[in-house]
C-alpha cells in the first residue's frame, strides 16, 4: 500500500477534480442549454460520470479512489482502512471539494465565495439521497472482486442517479457540503445540507449491513 501522504493527496486532488466536474459542467450547461433544464441535466450528468471513471482508474491504485467520506466511513468499518487513517481521508475530501468549486467557478469568472439559494428539502428529497447512497455503496462493495470493473459501474451508477433520483444523487457528504458554496446549477442551501448528509450516512450503513449480509467474505471498500 502507498504511503499515507501519496494516499491523501490522491483524495484530495480526486475529489477536487470531481467537484470541479460536478460544478463546472453545472456551469456550462446552464449557459448553453437555453433554459432546457432536461439538457442542462444532461449535460451536467454525463461529464460528472465520465470523470468519476477517470479518477476512480487513476487513483484507485494509490488510495482506493474513495472521494467520499460515505465510503471511507464503509471501509472503516469492514475493516479494510484504520479509523486514524479514515478520518484524514474524510477531512482531505471535505478540502478538496472545497478546492474544486472555488476552481470551477474562478475558471468560469465567477465570484470564488458564494452561498447558495437552491432549496433542496423535503422527505422525497432526503429518502432519495438515503437510495442513491445506498446504491453506490452497494455497487461498490458488490463488484470487490471485481476491481476493473468499479470504475465503469460508478460512473454508469451515478449518471443513471442523475435521472432516477429526485434529488439528482448527491450520495456524499463532502460533495453535498461543497455544493452549498456555489449558487449555481449544482448548488443547495445551506439549510438543507444536515439532512442530506444524514440521509447519505444512513444509506450507507444500510448498504454496509445488506452486502454484508449478501456477500459475506467482501471488504468494506474496493
Amino acid at each position: 500500500m502507498p504511503p499515507l501522504q501519496k494516499r491523501i493527496a490522491a483524495e484530495a486532488i480526486g475529489t477536487a477534480f470531481l467537484l470541479a466536474a460536478v460544478v463546472g459542467s453545472g456551469i456550462m450547461a446552464q449557459k448553453l442549454a437555453g433554459g432546457n433544464v432536461a439538457l442542462a441535466l444532461l449535460a451536467n450528468a454525463l461529464p460528472t460520470g465520465a470523470m468519476l471513471v477517470v479518477l476512480i482508474l487513476m487513483f484507485g491504485p494509490v488510495s482506493g479512489a474513495h472521494f467520499n467520506p460515505a465510503v471511507s466511513l464503509v471501509a472503516a468499518l469492514g475493516g479494510a482502512l484504520p479509523w486514524s487513517e479514515a478520518a484524514a481521508y474524510i477531512a482531505v475530501q471535505v478540502v478538496g471539494a472545497l478546492a474544486g468549486v472555488w476552481a470551477a467557478h474562478l475558471m468560469f469568472e465567477l465570484p470564488v465565495w458564494q452561498i447558495s439559494a437552491t432549496v433542496r428539502s423535503g422527505p422525497s428529497q432526503w429518502f432519495a439521497e438515503f437510495v442513491a447512497t445506498f446504491g453506490l455503496i452497494l455497487t461498490i462493495m458488490g463488484l470487490a472482486r471485481q476491481r476493473e470493473a468499479v470504475a465503469y459501474a460508478v460512473g454508469l451508477y451515478i449518471t443513471a442517479a442523475y435521472w432516477f433520483t429526485a434529488s439528482t444523487s448527491f450520495a456524499n457528504p463532502a460533495v453535498t457540503l461543497a455544493r452549498s458554496l456555489s449558487d449555481t446549477f449544482a448548488g443547495i442551501a445551506p439549510s438543507g445540507v444536515a439532512a442530506f448528509v444524514i440521509a447519505q450516512l444512513i444509506g450507507a450503513l444500510a448498504a454496509f449491513a445488506f452486502a454484508r449480509w449478501m456477500w459475506p467474505k467482501l471488504e468494506g471498500s474496493r
